[in-house]
């Protein structure tokens, strides 16, 4: 009986059901084996040997699939069809090969399909090939590419830039890209114009709106009405002159559908319609292509089987009628200048079935389906049929001219099921308008004229999906990369989304300034998408993988050895120079931009610290002045804002933002009170009162009613809280601090003791991941005050914000030990065997993300 094997268990079981009891269906939970966090897993003398090993957690796997194989006589390697699947047969085969599980006449196979079902599965099986060679050293040289940049430069930001994490090699230049778009709205200096709109009437008494395209004979470019003055003028001669309509000009169009989904315009449009992040999008994804309800999803190919192309053609006929169905089906080629995993499109397997058709709970898989579903039966639909019109209006003396424009849809085509959504709204787009009968020597008239101020805008920040295009656009990437490479760069927290927008944070600004300072060639666009086409050279067997890695690496250790002899302070003077225009920008009053602002004496200048960096004076301790890099860097809001009982108090800027501080720094008070302002309140809006208030805090809210001891309210490093003896609640809004009461203040608490289930004898995991790889242990997820950790032994580490719980793995949990065991630098260490496990864990992890 031969022993299939997939990825997952839910897809296991999926296929298990298709195939029967013919066939053993296990999983290998994904990757079986990885490169070791130690020097030398990628050995650069000798031919770029890599030294593989068996994750912890992956034995168990390994082990029963090796059991399975006793009795049975085949395996076949079912794993997802793209470079990562491939390479994960190839993992397992030479796994079962080195532990003897595979005897010398056992039969091996790999078979691919692009979707769970019945027919897709029963069809793979009738055709089984071998490992694609060419496809697992495209993997390889990408895995040892990731290694050596993550496992060589990351020490050298530890050392040089206190704070950093770690550098991958793509995720360094898709930080580039969030940074240098901020620096782009930072230096953007926005321009007023003005335009003009007239309320116009028919004879009939129809409104339509139109606006001034032409004035004193001459046509209207965008900033021809600079300023206020210019407006008014430009109205009074609208309202001073008689208008008539002097063209009308209908012009038949159409609009044909989008494409398929590939996985890039499936985030994309995930992200738009739904908000949903890429992570969050893939993960649906795969449970819909695991319950065999969509293709696989991870592609950039955007062309459909034969049978799909059809089976949504008569779809599309059953349900809207034969008018919908274009006379030749559609055929789609894929664009993408590196469509590497280009397979089939992300389409549903069934194209009958929609949304209510099919049994799922989740909410996220449901909008997706319906996403996708709707997508499908679009792109084989007829086009739309509009009908464009365009109306001039003019004053006799020619000297005014308006125009309207809008359109009617006469057949909805496609649209009738989807219609593609836009990442920013087109301003003046007024074509979607719908226009009253207008003929042509009508008289206008005017029932208003409106002037409107504008001003040019900077460019957005990148939401997750336009960074997904742009990365796709530059050949960053590949479809199983887009997801992790910009959730790793949250996750590091040198990025920041803000309602759907991300903004870098100065840890992620100073990383990405030290690169493009010492490693520019390594972070460059064109480079990295050179490298990614030869990537793909290699898959297609064109090219010798270990050639490629060896003319990488002899750059690239060369700049490695020339910035590792560099001092941190000569690093430090180099950032300086190059944020200075940003850091140190002319003053209104022509003052030397550098001069400190609160002693006059010292001068202003970067320093490292571990968030990244801070700007400070060179009098340290003499003056304590400083403030954030990305902050103001005029008087950055400092100031007294009154005084209490014989103290100053003042608002001040300091390297984690602005805070409010009670009298001054002495030899006696070396530590005055201070409160950091809370997200979401103004520097600006700062009064006396507001600062004494926070100033207060914590607050005593009052004895609790069961114990009498007291419960008090207050702003930590996790936000709002209620506090009673050790238990902690977070509140949703700072101002509750301020006005919470006692009934309340014990619902919150109590809230809190029930999910936490307080009174058991030990919390139980909310996920297990196994013992230690190097020093043995339990290591778990626990539910914890300030929220879900990873506990091993004595140590607990707090998760990085953002991350759940489940999407926890054995390696990042082993990295949040060993950094958090380096810190406390007492106690047990992890693990006992190495002597520097933070960094070479750590390491690990830069080394894996793609």
């Amino acid at each position: 009986m031969p022993v299939v094997v997939v990825e997952s268990p839910a897809k296991a079981k999926t296929i298990n059901k298709y195939l029967g009891s013919d066939y053993t269906v296990l999983a290998s939970y994904g990757h079986v084996r990885d490169l070791p966090a130690k020097d030398g897993s990628v050995d650069t003398e000798n031919g770029f040997d890599m030294t593989w090993e068996i994750g912890a957690d992956s034995r168990k796997h390994v082990k029963a699939i090796a059991d399975a194989l006793k009795d049975d006589n085949a395996l076949i390697l079912a794993t997802d069809p793209d470079r990562e699947g491939e390479a994960i047969s190839w993992h397992l085969e030479e796994a079962l090969r080195k532990r003897k599980a595979l005897k010398k006449d056992t039969p091996v196979s790999r078979v691919v399909f692009n979707a769970i079902t019945k027919s897709a599965v029963t069809e793979a099986m009738k055709n089984p090939r071998e490992v694609d060679a060419p496809l697992v050293e495209a993997y390889l040289a990408r895995r040892a590419l990731d290694y050596l940049v993550g496992f060589n430069l990351s020490p050298v930001l530890w050392r040089k830039l206190p704070g950093a994490r770690s550098a991958g090699r793509v995720q360094s230049v898709c930080l580039r890209l969030i940074v240098e778009r901020e620096m782009e709205i930072e230096a953007f200096q926005p321009r007023e114009y003005w335009s003009v709109k007239a309320l116009l009437a028919t004879p009939r008494g129809k409104e339509f709106e139109a606006r001034l395209v032409s004035w004193a004979g001459k046509k209207l470019d965008r900033y021809d009405i600079p300023d206020q003055t210019q407006a008014e003028l430009a109205v009074q001669a609208i309202t001073s002159r008689d208008l008539t309509i002097s063209g009308v000009e209908a012009k038949p169009t159409s609009r044909n559908p989008s494409a398929p989904f590939m996985t890039s315009t499936l985030q994309q449009e995930a992200s738009r319609k739904f908000g949903m992040g890429a992570r969050q999008t893939m993960s649906a994804a795969q449970r819909l292509y695991e319950a065999g309800l969509i293709t696989y999803m991870r592609t950039d190919g955007i062309d459909m089987a034969p049978e799909a192309v059809h089976a949504a053609r008569d779809a599309i006929k059953d349900r809207y009628g034969a008018e919908y169905v274009p006379d030749s089906p559609r055929m789609y080629k894929n664009k993408a200048k590196n469509a590497q995993e280009a397979h089939e499109c992300i389409r549903p397997t069934d194209m009958t079935r929609d949304a209510s058709q099919i049994k799922i709970s989740d909410a996220d898989q449901r909008k997706l389906y319906d996403l996708i579903w709707k997508r499908t039966l679009a792109c084989q639909m007829a086009a739309a049929r509009l009908e464009r019109t365009t109306v001039e209006i003019e004053s006799a003396d020619k000297q005014v001219g308006l125009r309207a424009t809008g359109q009617v849809v006469l057949f909805d085509g496609f649209l009738k099921v989807y219609e593609e959504g836009r990442d920013d709204s087109a301003s003046d787009d007024d074509d979607d308008n719908r226009l009253p009968q207008i003929d042509q020597g009508d008289k206008a008239e005017k029932r208003g004229v409106t002037p409107e101020q504008h001003f040019t805008q900077p460019p957005p920040r990148y939401t997750e999906a336009t960074l997904v295009k742009k990365m796709e656009e530059l050949g960053i990437g590949r479809p199983s990369t887009y997801a992790s490479i910009v959730t790793t760069i949250q996750d590091r927290e040198y990025v920041r989304k803000d309602k759907n927008r991300l903004i870098p944070e100065d840890k992620g600004r100073i990383v990405t300034i030290f690169l493009l300072n010492f490693f520019r060639k390594y972070v460059g666009y064109e480079f990295t998408a050179n490298l990614e086409e030869e990537l793909d050279v290699i898959s297609a067997g064109e090219a010798d993988y270990k050639k490629v890695l060896a003319d990488f690496w002899r750059d690239f250790s060369a700049a490695i050895a020339e910035t590792s002899e560099l001092r941190t302070a000569e690093v430090i003077d180099k950032l300086d120079e190059a944020l200075a225009p940003m850091l140190y920008p002319p003053r209104e009053d022509g003052s030397d931009p550098r001069a400190c602002p609160l002693c006059g004496e010292g001068r202003l200048n970067l320093k490292p610290s571990r968030s990244g960096g801070f700007v400070g004076c060179s009098r340290y301790p003499e003056c304590r002045y400083t403030r954030p890099i990305s902050g103001d860097a005029g008087e950055a809001g400092d100031r007294v804002l009154g005084e209490d009982n014989g103290d100053e108090i003042s608002l001040r800027s300091g390297r984690f933002g602005p805070y409010v501080q009670r009298g001054e720094v002495t030899e006696d008070n070396k530590k005055p009170p201070r409160a950091s302002l809370p997200k979401g309140w103004s520097p600006d809006d700062m009064t006396l009162e507001k600062a004494l208030t926070l100033l207060s805090l914590p607050r005593e809210v009052g004895p609790h009613p069961d114990d009498g001891e007291p419960v008090e309210a207050g702003i930590g490093r996790y936000g709002p809280f209620v506090k009673h003896g050790r238990l902690y609640a977070n509140l949703k809004e700072v101002d509750e601090v301020f006005t919470i009461g006692m009934n309340r203040a014990v619902e919150v608490l109590a809230q809190k003791a029930a999910s936490r289930g307080q009174g058991r004898a030990a919390a139980k995991p909310l996920k297990e991941l196994g013992e230690h790889p190097e020093s043995g242990g339990p290591v778990n997820v626990m539910d914890g005050r300030y929220g879900p950790y990873v506990k091993w032994d004595k140590v607990n580490a707090t998760l990085p914000k953002g991350t759940e719980p489940d999407d926890v793995t054995m390696e990042m949990a082993v990295e949040l030990i060993a950094e958090k065991a380096a810190k406390k630098g007492k106690g047990r260490k992890a693990p006992a065997k190495k002597k520097a496990p933070a960094k070479k864990t750590t390491a690990k992890k830069a080394a894996a993300d793609k």
